[in-house]
């Protein structure tokens, strides 16, 4: 029987028209990365301090990866259209109360809407497409997932570009010079054009019906039919779960420390202006979704976890350099490969899950190991935050990001692929 919201079987559908709604629902998505580059108007327009703002951040990681993991049963039972239509509606809501959030001057109203009721929406939307692509093209699960997640990388590469010119423009003093278009009216625009865009994608997203397989090219040999794979109590039981899960932490964490404060810290460490410092987070977000087709595509032809090993081992002196660095060039550079890899991790996960545990429960498995997505959101930023109020500097953080990336490169190590009937 198959599962809701599936195309009946003599439906003729262009896989790859799904995968585009599946696309731009995670490049709306995405724009949740430019978070920096509004955290220092909300603190000069309000009062409000750097851990303030900063958790807001924290609490849209979080409840992105907590509905993200219960999200995936319900792709799985319910239908991916009913999850993706919820989604769409929520995480255009909470972005419509972060500026209504501005316009009172209300901190706690800016961690419902932005970390709660969008992260949510958030999730849920994250979850779907990943969840529905690995069934419609069980013949490129690298690519696809790779593809699709590419575009949440892209998000925050056009917002971090767009809303410094419709934000208040803050000097290094901390002073707002310029209002712009204000920040209730441009999270006021951005919640109507993410909730028009996410409606629309959300339609198109389906499960393949029962028993179909993707079309094979004349002269081909048809592919083995897939295993049935083990349900969620069967993963749980199963050490391979508890590495993927560590190994998505630790390369999330990492990234995500670096990337809650990326504009501040290029601000910082390389003088240099607002605008400046959106650049750098447009160019590198450019990275971070390119990363995600680049090394998911990679790990369909040298293995999931050689990929990893690649991504984890060359982040490391990266990590230790970066705090060094004072060229924004260079800091440029640095940045791009690393948040390269970051993306790389979240793209190339569902395949390595999904060739270790079959794509049949993907929703539910997938969706559990994105709980690791949900406490490296915690974690990392807090990190960066208690590190940079105690020392005064971000430096010994990012060390300690660089180190636990050494520890995810020997788990990685103590992976071997079970055998499923």
């Amino acid at each position: 029987m198959s599962a809701p919201s599936s195309v009946s079987a003599s439906t003729p559908i262009n896989r790859w028209f799904i995968a585009l709604a599946g696309v731009v629902m995670q490049l709306t998505l995405g724009t949740v990365y430019a978070w920096s580059v509004f955290k220092r108007p909300f603190m000069a327009q309000h009062g409000w301090t750097n851990d303030q703002t900063g958790l807001a951040f924290t609490l849209v990681i979080f409840f992105i990866g907590v509905s993200a993991a219960f999200g995936g049963k319900f792709v799985d039972k319910a239908g991916a259209r009913k999850v993706a239509t919820l989604a769409a509606i929520l995480f255009g809501l909470g972005t419509l109360l972060t500026g209504v959030a501005d316009k009172l001057g209300s901190l706690w109203l800016l961690y419902l809407g932005y970390g709660v009721i969008a992260g949510i929406g958030n999730g849920l939307g994250y979850i779907t497409p990943i969840a529905v692509l690995v069934r419609w093209f069980p013949d490129k699960r690298g690519l696809i997932t790779g593809l699709a997640v590419m575009g949440f990388g892209f998000g925050s590469a056009i917002i971090g570009q767009i809303a410094p010119f419709l934000i208040p423009e803050v000097n290094a003093a901390g002073e707002i010079v310029a209002v712009n278009l204000g920040l209730a009216k441009t999270f006021y625009v951005f919640g109507g054009v993410f909730l028009v865009l996410l409606l629309a994608a959300a339609q198109f997203l389906n499960n393949p019906p029962a028993g179909w397989a993707p079309p094979v090219p004349a002269g081909t040999v048809k592919a083995a039919a897939p295993a049935a794979g083990v349900e969620l109590g069967g993963a749980l039981r199963m050490y391979q779960f508890y590495i993927l899960w560590l190994l998505l932490f630790l390369n999330v964490a990492a990234g995500i420390a670096l990337i809650s404060n990326l504009s501040v810290m290029a601000q910082d460490a390389c003088a240099v202006t607002a605008v400046v410092a959106g650049t750098v987070i447009f160019v590198s977000s450019l990275f971070n979704g390119l990363g995600r087709i680049f090394w998911a595509s990679l790990s369909d032809k040298i293995g999931r976890k050689t990929v990893f090993a690649i991504m984890f081992g060359t982040q490391v002196p990266l990590f230790f350099l970066l705090p060094q660095i004072s060229n924004i060039v260079l800091f440029t550079v640095v940045t791009c490969y690393i948040l390269s890899c970051y993306g790389g991790g979240f793209a190339s996960m569902p395949a390595y899950a999904a060739d270790t545990f079959g794509a049949k429960n993907m929703g539910q498995i997938y969706g559990k190991i994105l709980l690791a997505w949900a406490a490296a959101g915690v974690a990392g930023p807090m990190l960066m935050e208690y590190i940079k109020s105690s020392s005064g500097t971000f430096k010994m953080a990012v060390f300690v990001a660089g180190g636990m990336l050494i520890v995810g490169f020997l788990l990685n190590l103590c992976y071997r692929k079970p055998k499923i009937a």
